[in-house]
């Protein structure tokens, strides 16, 4: 996806990693669009009703989200036609064991915990970058 403007969806609650995961992504050589939900519903409408924007080419998701939780918005993207081909890594403080097989069952592209300690934090959106940014090959949509 190099020379191609990538969009980010962050849904994320936590103002603290939602600044992390920007400042990390920021420093990325790449260029990048990260739009940045607070809750379950709202991204549910942005993904929905979002006529005029570019659909995104990765979603990070958390579970635990106010209003509509994580795995409900991953399985109504994952069910709708034009939403389901949109990678989505769940990125969640959850180590629910019942949370990670309900993920995968609604065809999360992968599951992550975010480690607490800051450092290793930066690291795992790195990786994430890395990986889904400059080493696959992501669908135009």
């Amino acid at each position: 996806m190099k020379g191609k403007e990538i969009h980010i969806l962050l849904v994320e609650d936590n103002e603290g990693d939602i600044v992390l995961a920007r400042e990390a992504l920021k420093e990325a050589r790449i260029k990048n669009r990260i739009t940045v939900i607070t809750d379950g519903e709202k991204a549910l409408e942005y993904l929905f009703c979002n006529d005029n924007n570019r659909k995104p080419d990765l979603i990070l998701l958390d579970i635990n989200l106010p209003k509509v939780n994580g795995l409900e918005v991953l399985a109504k993207i994952k069910a709708d036609e034009a939403l389901k081909i949109i990678p989505v890594v769940m990125l969640t403080t959850s180590t629910s064991e019942q949370d990670v097989l309900d993920a995968y069952r609604n065809y999360v592209n992968c599951y992550i915990n975010k480690p607490i300690d800051l450092e290793e934090f930066i690291v795992v959106i790195r990786n994430i970058e890395n990986f889904w940014l400059n080493t696959v090959k992501l669908p135009v949509i």
